[in-house]
């Protein structure tokens, strides 16, 4: 995309006419269609007032990249997107596992070993991926009454679901196991809360 074809976007964008738009930079209206045409440039002296009026930097405009912060921003959701997606599949991993070498191959050491190793790799990367990328701390009390509600309402339907499938299939050797589900909901539904304030951090620095 030109200069030109960002410059037309921006005024669109802005719902404004070639004509106040030039009235703002104190030029002429013929000016302003060159310059959407391609026909000629913005002059060096022209370049900061554009990006005042239309709130972007020059890089936005001469070579279209996007702002560095939200830049940053959409990076730092695509490494939590991909860690915490590769961490709940492990953690989905190490159960099937867990049940497919108890009833399949009858050892039961084996699965339980491989179960550990699996959930402690999930919850390193987990961890990593929060230290690491400096995840931010929620301040809003709201929000923090919000989130504790939330892990309030995941203990008790696992516990229910706990003594339920217990009882009922009497497997209480491996329902334990739910115990770990809730953990991983809770610490799921943490990221999902200090992901809204993620940007705001950013921001910041």
């Amino acid at each position: 995309m030109t200069i030109g074809e960002r410059l037309y976007n921006l005024r669109k964008d802005k719902k404004i006419s070639q004509e106040e738009l030039a009235n703002e930079l104190n030029v002429s209206r013929q000016t302003i269609s060159k310059w959407e045409t391609g026909e000629s440039t913005p002059d060096f002296d022209k370049i900061v007032p554009l990006c005042e009026y239309f709130n972007i930097t020059s890089d936005e405009l001469l070579s279209g990249k996007e702002n560095i912060v939200e830049a940053k921003v959409d990076d730092k959701k695509k490494v939590y997107a991909r860690n915490i997606s590769i961490a709940v599949a492990m953690y989905i991993l190490s159960i099937a596992q867990l049940i497919f070498t108890v009833e399949v191959f009858k050892k039961e050491i084996l699965a339980i070993t491989l179960f550990f190793v699996i959930n402690a790799i999930a919850t390193a990367l987990i961890i990593y991926t929060c230290i690491v990328h400096k995840q931010p701390k929620l301040e809003s009390k709201k929000e923090n009454k919000t989130l504790e509600l939330v892990h309030d309402i995941i203990s008790i339907i696992g516990v229910i679901i706990y003594f339920l499938v217990s009882f009922l299939t009497m497997a209480w050797h491996l329902t334990w196991i739910i115990f770990i589900a809730v953990g991983l909901c809770n610490t799921i539904a943490t990221l999902i809360f200090n992901l809204k304030e993620e940007k705001e951090d950013i921001n910041n620095e």
